[in-house]
């Protein structure tokens, strides 16, 4: 079976825990919370106060500070502004979430207060408010991840587990930027090698120790010689139950954070419920969603987007075909035969944006390839039209697959659809991308595209099919956008 892995972006290293320690968690850039409260309380207030002034309200200044005041007390009690909150990663629908409630309490205020502004010129008042917090979150957000980059504004971890459930650990957190966890130290329980260069804090025996407080007494000296500010445990047979629990109670009343890793990867918290049984703490992990009202939304969203993007666009595409036609010999579309859900194929359709004999000398340049799995690819490749590498670097080649989608071959968000000579060569984890239908975008498109390795497209396409949503399609499609205008990995 092959592995899917991301390649090292953030090592750990001994200097991490020596004299030159990191910033922390908390030691965000400091312009992250007035920024955050500014934008908020003026994205709302200045719009609101414009509007009101020009309907010709009676109180818009009083108007415009209910309405800044309402929007940052929402984000306040949502805990927007918390330290562990700002510049992270949430996406577009929980502000969205957040601007709904802020309609809400503002509706109610205008019934109490007898406010008499028309109500589409107060909605759209309040628009601005949105797509500002929308803004300062991208930027803040920009700005944390390129200073995670540099080990800064992180938090500081131990791990602790057998020396093989400690390494996968590690690993899997020093491949990945999109987090705040850097491990400093670790504490492997039994004897065995450890190669990935993080310093061996202490090392806890294999039994019980003799000593009640043992155990609890070389994890407390690790995490103060390291510096650490959470203790990550990796339970297996001999890190379980009451040790763990000894351990836990011990870095609790020295005010100290344990977090456990169940052994899961690349699975939503959305899908995760904690139980109790018996005393247990049991971890219950819900199947991914297959039917109900998620997926005939995800229905009609693709059929009625289709349809309306097919005849808004048919203007647009009359453009392209002329564009293509004149740029060079052959047909406009380009007809592909691909693989679709449960194995099926079908048929997809593109713009023609390479000359017509490109895929007769694909074999010539199989040489030239710089995807590193079963995908072809190549940055500058000699069979693409000058035409077609416009149409590429906007993604506007892939339009005509709106057909697709409208006849329920595709999707509008999905795993990119495959070759039947790549699917020929799949394993049984690859094959699994195959369980949902293709689209004609998906996470792979807003992480780079053309960009990513084999097994990073893969990893991609495994966390849609096991973690999708209706409203994570919605986000994907928002995020979409920017990666068009960005125009990164296309080619």
């Amino acid at each position: 079976m092959r592995h899917v892995h991301f390649p090292a972006q953030r090592v750990a290293s001994s200097a991490l825990g020596s004299a030159v320690p990191a910033r922390r968690l908390g030691d965000k850039a400091r312009w992250y919370l007035p920024a955050a409260v500014s934008a908020d309380f003026l994205g709302a207030a200045v719009p609101v106060g414009l509007v009101f002034s020009a309907a010709q309200q009676v109180r818009p200044f009083s108007c415009a500070l209910a309405a800044a005041v309402a929007w940052t007390g929402v984000q306040a009690l949502r805990r927007r502004y918390s330290a562990r909150a700002l510049g992270e990663s949430r996406g577009v629908l929980p502000v969205v979430h957040d601007w709904l409630i802020l309609i809400g309490v503002l509706a109610v205020a205008r019934v109490v207060t007898d406010e008499a502004t028309p109500r589409l010129s107060a909605l759209g008042a309040l628009l601005p408010a949105l797509l500002i917090t929308v803004a300062c979150h991208k930027l803040t957000y920009r700005h944390l991840s390129a200073a995670r980059r540099e080990a800064q504004a992180v938090s500081r971890v131990l791990v602790v587990g057998e020396p093989d459930a400690a390494e996968d650990v590690i690993g899997h957190l020093a491949a990945r930027t999109d987090h705040p966890y850097v491990v400093v130290g670790v504490v492997p329980v039994g004897a065995g090698a450890l190669t990935s260069g993080v310093p061996v804090a202490a090392r806890l025996d294999t039994g019980m120790p003799q000593a009640p407080n043992g155990d609890s007494a070389a994890v407390l000296g690790a995490v103060r010689s390291h510096n650490a500010d959470l203790v990550l445990v990796a339970p297996g047979a001999r890190i379980a139950g009451e040790r763990l629990r000894r351990i836990a109670w011990a870095l609790h009343d020295a005010g100290l954070e344990l977090a456990v890793f169940p052994g899961l990867v690349e699975v939503s918290v959305k899908r995760l419920e904690t139980l109790s049984a018996g005393g247990l703490a049991v971890l219950r992990v819900a199947p991914p969603v297959s039917r109900g009202v998620q997926t005939l939304l995800k229905s009609a969203l693709d059929r009625v987007g289709a349809a309306a993007g097919l005849l808004l666009l048919s203007p647009f595409f009359l453009g392209i075909v002329l564009a293509i036609r004149f740029g060079s010999r052959g047909p406009a579309f380009y007809r592909q035969r691909r693989i679709g859900r449960d194995g099926v194929p079908f048929v997809m359709w593109k713009f023609r944006t390479m000359v017509v004999d490109a895929d007769a000398r694909k074999a010539e340049l199989a040489g030239h390839n710089e995807n590193d799995g079963l995908m072809f690819k190549m940055r500058r490749d000699p069979r693409v039209t000058r035409v077609g590498r416009l149409l590429r670097r906007t993604s506007m080649d892939e339009l005509p697959q709106l057909v697709n989608v409208l006849t329920g071959e595709m999707s509008l968000v999905g795993p990119r659809p495959p070759l039947p000579e790549e699917v020929a060569k799949y394993d049984e984890v690859e094959l699994r991308r195959l369980t949902v239908r293709p689209g004609m975008t998906g996470l792979w498109q807003i992480s780079g595209r053309s960009d990513l390795s084999w097994d990073e497209t893969i990893q991609l396409d495994l966390q849609y099919v096991d973690n999708w949503s209706f409203t994570s399609d919605v986000d994907v499609m928002g995020r979409t956008l920017r990666a068009v205008v960005d125009g990164r990995g296309a080619y």
